[in-house]
């Protein structure tokens, strides 16, 4: 099922574009979810990745695509005290995967509502 962007109260599907393909094939209940987060959040989210085609060259490299490629998954630019805010609503929302980046130039949090399999457990949280 495709998302519904005109029901997106804070999301529009250009922020979820992939840059390889042009192609925004995002999951309904994935959007939901973070405009639920984005509510609770109070202030704007800005993404700086969103669905990733499997032949993104960051997708194209893994043994299998990510969770990007399912449109499961983006990631959004924030550090420090708003970052952790934030990771803390995700964690209530019921985001599955989270990725943490807080060092260097460019600092984001990974969020994904990825199903538990065995190659991608769930619930879990990485660095990069």
């Amino acid at each position: 099922m495709s998302v519904d962007w005109s029901k997106s109260k804070y999301f529009k599907p250009d922020e979820f574009v992939c840059s390889h393909t042009g192609k925004c094939d995002m999951d309904v209940i994935f959007i939901a979810k973070l405009n639920q987060l984005r509510e609770m959040y109070g202030k704007p989210l800005t993404i700086s990745s969103g669905y990733r085609d499997a032949t993104h060259p960051v997708e194209a490299v893994k043994k299998s695509p990510g969770a990007h490629a399912t449109g499961q998954a983006c990631d959004i630019l924030i550090n420090r005290e708003s970052a952790y805010n934030l990771l803390k609503m995700a964690f209530n929302v019921g985001f599955t995967g989270i990725g943490v980046n807080q060092k260097g130039g460019v600092r984001f949090l990974h969020l994904d509502t990825i199903n538990n399999s065995h190659n991608r457990p769930r619930p879990t949280i990485w660095s990069y």
